[in-house]
């Protein structure tokens, strides 16, 4: 079995790329969570939001419009936060490549931390929720939408799930425990400790239930570009990726309705206060 890139290799290479292309698809079908998240941070009125792990950024794009005040993105991946820039245009938004877990941010710059989706591929959790706070004034706000279990959220690994017969040597990524990875934080009674042991306090962690989805014309995109399968397939030749695509297909067929793709998603939305 291959193993795994790490992260910054991962996010600056195949799947950095991956998004950027795919990014009106991402982005239309992350936009529940996307409204959710820029809804509750808008109402607190912020002078300066820092949006973690910001990707192509559209949600810093609208914090900064929502709001009326500044966002600063701050992402791993140089392709992504090379679109993000690009998009930027008339927004007082601002983008850093970084590892937020590292960063040295000034210290209480922020009246708001926001993330969909972003913090969740840190390699050491308590050590990056330790620096955000550093970056947070006293008082700030902190609000992030994270995946719950991957069996709540079967649609995101419909596709490695499918090849894994026609790919036993495709990587596997971990789908449970402290991560890093998508589900990393679905155990909320750990994140509440990490958060609480990091100076942040007034946490809730509440269940945030959505439908999300996409034309059905661009299920082949996500299925072959999006995830650990897409990562694969990028070194894979054309047969294989046609053969693959083909094979898996299929698996997808209970969230195809009419013309759009659609699923549950299961996530938390988190909420807290630096202390």
């Amino acid at each position: 079995m291959q193993t795994p890139p790490d992260q910054k290799t991962l996010w600056n290479g195949p799947a950095g790329n991956a998004w950027v292309e795919a990014q009106a698809l991402l982005d239309q079908m992350l936009q529940p969570m996307a409204d959710v998240l820029i809804a509750d941070i808008s109402a607190l009125r912020p002078g300066r939001v820092l949006d973690i792990g910001c990707g192509t950024g559209a949600t810093t794009i609208a914090a900064a419009r929502a709001t009326g005040g500044d966002a600063v993105g701050v992402d791993i991946s140089e392709p992504m936060l090379a679109l993000a820039r690009t998009r930027a245009a008339g927004a007082r938004a601002t983008f850093v490549c970084a590892d937020a877990q590292t960063n040295a941010f000034d210290a209480g710059s922020f009246d708001a931390l926001m993330s969909r989706f972003g913090v969740m591929f840190f390699d050491d959790t308590a050590a990056a929720f330790a620096n955000l706070r550093r970056a947070a004034r006293h008082g700030a706000a902190l609000r992030f939408v994270v995946w719950r279990s991957a069996e709540e959220n079967l649609f995101l690994t419909t596709a490695e799930r499918a090849a894994a017969s026609l790919l036993p040597d495709m990587p596997q990524r971990q789908l449970e425990g402290p991560g890093p990875g998508p589900f990393a934080l679905a155990d909320k009674t750990r994140t509440a400790a990490l958060l609480k042991d990091s100076g942040w306090g007034a946490i809730e962690i509440r269940p945030l239930d959505l439908t999300c989805g996409f034309p059905a014309q661009d299920l082949e995109q996500y299925l072959t570009r999006v995830g650990p399968l897409g990562v694969y397939l990028e070194r894979a030749d054309d047969t294989t990726r046609r053969r693959v695509g083909e094979g898996v297909r299929a698996a997808f067929d209970p969230y195809v309705k009419g013309a759009a793709v659609r699923f549950d998603a299961a996530c938390w939305m988190l909420s807290a206060e630096a202390r």
